[in-house]
């Protein structure tokens, strides 16, 4: 039997998935696995030994592309195809790719394109997300163990980010906190970056810690700002990480504080103990799902928003104060 899945398309929703992905595993442990991926989270799949490949998905869903890459997933003959995203655009693609036995939920109107259609759980209390791409599973018949967040790592990696660390002055004498200032989405989920700083300089002075901080390419500008503020230099590794290498660099790090993010998600997986300061998303759906870790928010009439950009006072973000989350840190530093 051959599977292929079809990945979510965001870093942290791609980490949330991995408990699922394992599950289908589980239940059909001689079936030939492939994940269909875009291209910036494919390699979070490499570190696991049961699946089988990588099929790299376009960037733009345009027709053209479309069709592409539905020839190339009919010539491998799959017998079931697994939707963890939500659009019709990839129900499409599976659909044109022949593949018998299409899984999904029921939504985006694309009923029709698949064989096996399950509906949105509607639960009467918040799920995390990893239970809704959970849920897909145990609708579909399947048996759902305790879930449980990894994300494997292969040995050389864990030498090389450590090697890369120890180039870069970090001794591992001190406590090594990583920063992670950033947030894809948008600046609405964004601790003000002069609260990092502060917190920054709290965590040097008082915790004697290294700090390191990271992020994409476009979040660099961010990580300079924070490091030009600081008496101690930081390690600053913004836009200079594969995702492998981040989650490598993450498994040798103290503690990890995080916007709500998908390398919040990595450190999670990898079991490195996490901050997560939350505004306007949340908590429950999308906060780390295991310990070790602890979630700062405030409450806010507008909570939660969807917003990209704040458009009041982003009080959910202001009333978070930096002696609060060191205290915090202290927890796990101690």
């Amino acid at each position: 039997m051959k599977i292929i899945v079809r990945a979510p398309n965001w870093i942290g929703d791609a980490v949330m998935s991995l408990p699922a992905i394992s599950c289908l595993h589980q239940n059909y442990p001689s079936a030939e696995i492939w994940i269909a991926a875009k291209g910036w989270v494919k390699d979070l799949y490499l570190g696991y030994d049961f699946i089988n490949h990588i099929f790299c998905i376009p960037d733009k869903p345009v027709i053209s592309s479309l069709k592409q890459a539905a020839k190339k997933i009919k010539k491998q003959n799959f017998d079931i195809g697994l939707l963890l995203t939500n659009s019709f655009v990839s129900a499409m693609m599976f659909y044109m790719a022949r593949i018998p036995e299409r899984w999904g939920y029921n939504r985006d109107g694309r009923f029709f394109l698949l064989t096996s259609n399950i509906r949105v759980p509607k639960f009467e209390e918040k799920r995390h997300h990893v239970q809704y791409y959970l849920h897909l599973i145990s609708g579909l018949g399947l048996a759902v163990d305790n879930p449980k967040l990894s994300l494997p790592l292969r040995e050389d990696e864990v030498r090389e980010a450590y090697d890369r660390l120890r180039s870069s002055g970090i001794g591992f004498d001190n406590p090594i906190v990583m920063l992670n200032p950033g947030a894809f989405y948008g600046t609405a989920k964004q601790w003000p970056i002069s609260r990092f700083i502060t917190l920054a300089q709290m965590l040097q002075e008082q915790s004697n810690a290294d700090i390191v901080i990271v992020g994409s390419p476009e979040e660099r500008v961010l990580a300079d700002t924070i490091a030009s503020r600081l008496t101690r230099k930081p390690v600053v590794l913004a836009g200079g990480t594969s995702l492998r290498q981040l989650a490598s660099l993450i498994h040798h790090a103290s503690l990890f504080v995080s916007n709500d993010s998908g390398p919040m998600h990595i450190a999670n997986a990898v079991k490195t103990p996490v901050i997560a300061i939350f505004g306007p998303t949340d908590h429950r759906v999308t906060g780390p799902f295991q310990p070790p870790s602890l979630i700062i928010r405030k409450e806010a009439p507008c909570w939660p928003c969807l917003y990209r950009k704040c458009p009041f006072d982003h009080r959910c973000m202001l009333s978070i104060q930096p002696k609060e989350v060191f205290q915090a840190c202290q927890r796990f530093l101690s």
